[in-house]
């Protein structure tokens, strides 16, 4: 494996260089639509923390706690203690971009309300998948420094489990946007010509998980092409 050391292998970059763009402008793309969308008011007036507790009265769901997160964005569902924790700017502003974030969170305490089956193997992959995020790189890199190629390839299987996870999560994340829009109709919350902007704000997001897969997917194959070429 030539030229290969501590993550300073220069093929190593131009294999992400692409999922680490495509984060960048993920994020940025993020922040933009939610700033916009943002400044523009809820028409039935209600904070995110609202339209949350709202939407999960009238799915049934008297189960989850809604509570105030610090940070900015930090918004998501715990399934363990069964809490919807939502940013400041989620929780406390009547805007489109709260009430989208808010509904999507909600769709996710809905998704685990009703047994959604991707989202229960998410939750089985995320053990496997914290392992594999914490150790792989080190079980990597170990068995190719002592020349362990079993060892590397374990390492790799490691990985491949943090993929595993990554992509479970994106059909979660869009059935719960997809959710989070109707929801928000069929409730009144939001007018016509909001939805769109709810929509933004929402496909926004997803870029991100798209973009995150795409940099594990690109570093695995990365790790695979290089075993196979030592192998060789």
């Amino acid at each position: 494996m030539n030229g290969y050391g501590w993550g300073y292998d220069v093929s190593y970059l131009a294999w992400i260089a692409p999922g680490i763009v495509l984060s960048l402008l993920a994020s940025l793309y993020v922040r933009t639509t939610f700033t916009r969308w943002s400044k523009v008011p809820l028409s039935r007036g209600l904070s995110g923390a609202r339209v949350a507790a709202e939407l999960l009265k009238r799915a049934g769901v008297f189960d989850v706690t809604i509570e105030r997160a610090s940070g900015f964005l930090s918004d998501h569902f715990d399934p363990t203690d069964l809490v919807l924790r939502l940013s400041p700017a989620v929780y406390d502003e009547s805007s489109v971009a709260a009430a989208g974030v808010a509904a999507h969170e909600a769709g996710h305490a809905i998704q685990h309300h009703v047994g959604y089956l991707p989202m229960q193997l998410r939750q089985r992959l995320i053990i496997p998948a914290r392992i594999g995020s914490q150790l792989a790189y080190f079980v990597i890199l170990a068995g190719i420094l002592l020349n362990l190629v079993g060892v590397a390839w374990l390492g790799v299987g490691l990985f491949g489990a943090v993929l595993a996870f990554e992509v479970v999560t994106i059909p979660v994340e869009l059935n719960a946007s997809s959710r989070a829009g109707q929801l928000l109709a069929d409730a009144g919350l939001i007018s016509p010509p909001q939805s769109q902007g709810v929509r933004a704000v929402l496909t926004a997001a997803a870029f991100t998980y798209i973009a995150a897969m795409l940099t594990t997917l690109l570093t695995l194959l990365y790790f695979i092409t290089q075993l196979r070429r030592r192998d060789d």
